[in-house]
């Protein structure tokens, strides 16, 4: 949080004019510097328990600072416990003479003394509170032991946040007869504890209030981005935020998030970046839009920037490694692998570029050891439990990828990839049902993707449902000629001539025609299987629908999927009589290279048929 706002804040561009510069023995050299206005003044009560409880603070600061979390709890919030739960127990209490026998391990629910509580100031109180969160996620994931164990996930549980919990919410029913003024740290606190508890909704209203006190606190706004789940939640959510430039960098990091790379979101950040224009994380969120869109080369070079301009900065670099691993860079993908682990090793986004390298070399039982060493830094870190997916995908093991993909959705659940991921390995054993499931969910997070809408049109195909793959995969041409610049177009059920636009992908056209001989439609196949032609020279266009000189382009050649289109064709104008044509397109597939043999035994075909006709009189 702190590192960010120092980042903006010196990335602010500096006075150029010469009035601006002030001598070595200029009076104005010996001013302090400008105080940063507090958004929230404190009052007088709060300002008097903060004065009273410096020495404390500073000590437990120290604590906090050397990772003794629980020490650093126990200076304000002293427990009788020594470990596990901020329980107070009254030590002259007589023993229970309930009957019965009580389950083991079963939390109660917390003594907490309320003038004890409300003694505290919130800065004391918030960093005794995050404290003991930290040492609780700390003993939940050394009580999950293996990643990926029986024990690992959900299966465990943080047993601080009970405790933290009821603390709150004496605190905050204290409050008004208090009369003290809130400065959103503790509705921050309030709010991660409420996602713990799988309380969204009442913890985005809290972390609202927290960023209306404070609006500088960076993890927030964070917290906020991470529970929402699509644009509408965003346009929502947006007039209920206080409105300054911190909304305005939320809203960019969020659309960034959610795939929403459109000039709108380019010009919001391009305004930005005039206030801040040296920023490295406004600059490393243009090259994630661009890496969302497959703008590669684009992401590439900004990423490159940022490396010269600040080698050490660790932030982003697991995506730009993924963009050299997509683009091939082998040695730039060492070089980056190389000064990571020079700068630290023990950081998730290190050992997530070091596991890409060693997948580009394709060792991926190192590639595993990798991702799973920065899993065990931080168990909530993405990248590393998709990427750790994509390599049991490689090395055959299903279930383990599944695993993987899973906790990955947990941790984000705009994760597309994660969701292909699971769509693809259940299509590897078969459970078409459950692919499409999660086909579906990754094609919902980006609907202009056409390799998510083909996914979701085997599916179909695979499971009967014909009519609905046919959609899925004209939903396909419809996003190919999004990111391809072309001219998308709603497409109705076998209107073959809406499908204007630039050079459609041929496999989509094919697959589509299959499905309608699988429907015994004939004539739509066999119009689809034209238009599969039509792709090698490339669509002829006039000026009024390009506007431009310049024409439809160059097609996509011949290949594999036009060869079996031709071969179909020449099948189908065989098997209704039209034998010229017939051979036109048997001699051309000859003269392709691809199904040669297929295509000389139809011209065998077609010649003693044409014979026979001639001797029957017929020709």
């Amino acid at each position: 949080m702190l590192t960010r706002a120092a980042e903006l804040l010196n990335s602010l561009p500096s006075a150029d004019d010469a009035g601006s510069v002030t001598d070595g023995d200029s009076p104005m050299s010996d001013a302090p510097p400008p105080r940063t206005p507090n958004p929230v003044p404190k009052d007088a009560a709060e300002q008097r328990l903060e004065a009273r409880e410096t020495h404390k603070y500073l000590l437990a600061k120290t604590y906090f600072d050397c990772r003794e979390f629980d020490r650093c709890a126990a200076i304000f919030l002293p427990s009788h416990l020594p470990k596990g739960s901020i329980y107070t127990t009254s030590p002259a209490a007589p023993k229970s003479k309930q009957k019965g026998k009580a389950k083991l391990g079963t939390p109660t629910k917390p003594n907490i003394v309320g003038d004890s509580i409300q003694g505290l100031s919130q800065k004391a109180l918030f960093l005794a509170l995050y404290a003991r969160l930290i040492a609780g996620e700390k003993r939940m994931n050394e009580d999950s032991k293996m990643l990926l164990g029986p024990e690992d996930g959900g299966v465990t549980a943080n047993r601080e946040l009970p405790g933290i919990c009821a603390i709150l919410e004496e605190w905050f029913n204290g409050l008004a007869a208090s009369g003290r003024q809130s400065q959103g740290w503790l509705e921050y606190m309030y709010g991660m504890v409420l996602v713990k508890s799988k309380n969204e909704k009442l913890a985005m209203d809290y972390f609202i209030r927290s960023v209306h006190q404070y609006t500088y606190n960076w993890g927030a706004w964070q917290e906020l981005i991470s529970l929402l789940g699509t644009v509408e939640e965003l346009a929502q959510m947006v007039p209920r935020l206080p409105q300054n430039i911190m909304t305005f960098i939320f809203h960019v990091t969020a659309s960034q998030e959610l795939y929403q790379s459109s000039e709108q979101v380019h010009g919001s950040l391009s305004q930005i970046q005039s206030i801040f224009p040296t920023s490295a994380f406004l600059k490393a969120q243009r090259a994630l839009l661009h890496y969302h869109t497959k703008e590669f080369e684009e992401a590439e070079q900004i990423f490159s920037q940022i490396l010269i301009s600040e080698p050490h900065r660790l932030d982003n670099l697991d995506n730009y490694s993924n963009i050299l691993y997509v683009m091939g860079m082998r040695s730039k993908l060492a070089f980056l692998a190389q000064l990571t682990s020079m700068t630290d090793k023990f950081r998730p986004e290190t050992c997530c570029v070091i596991g890409n390298y060693f997948s580009l070399k394709s060792e991926h039982e190192k590639a595993v050891v990798y991702f799973r060493r920065a899993l065990i830094l931080d168990r909530t870190f993405l990248s590393a439990w998709t990427l750790m997916g994509h390599e049991y995908v490689e090395m055959k093991n299903t279930h383990a990828a599944i695993d993987s993909y899973r906790r990955a959705v947990d941790v984000n659940r705009k994760d597309y990839r994660a969701w292909y991921g699971l769509g693809q390995t259940y299509e590897v054993l078969e459970m078409h049902s459950y692919a499409l499931f999660y086909h579906q969910r990754a094609a919902a997070l980006r609907p202009y993707d056409p390799k998510l809408w083909m996914a979701v049109g085997l599916c179909f195909g695979k499971i009967g449902k014909i009519t609905n793959g046919i959609r899925a995969y004209k939903r396909a041409l419809i996003a190919g000629s999004y990111y391809d610049g072309g001219i998308g177009s709603s497409f109705g059920s076998g209107d073959v001539s809406n499908l204007g636009g630039g050079v459609l992908d041929p496999e989509v056209l094919y697959q589509i025609a299959l499905l309608y001989e699988r429907m015994r439609d004939m004539q739509e196949c066999a119009a689809y299987m034209e238009l599969v032609l039509a792709q090698e020279e490339g669509p002829e266009y006039d000026e009024s629908i390009l506007g431009s000189e310049d024409g439809g382009g160059g097609g996509v050649g011949v290949t594999p999927t036009t060869s079996k289109a031709r071969l179909w064709l020449a099948r189908w104008e065989y098997g209704r009589g039209m034998y010229q044509k017939a051979m036109e397109l048997a001699n051309e597939l000859c003269q392709d290279g691809v199904e040669v043999e297929d295509a000389k035994a139809l011209v065998r075909d077609i010649r003693a048929r044409i014979e026979k006709d001639k001797d029957e009189g017929r020709l």
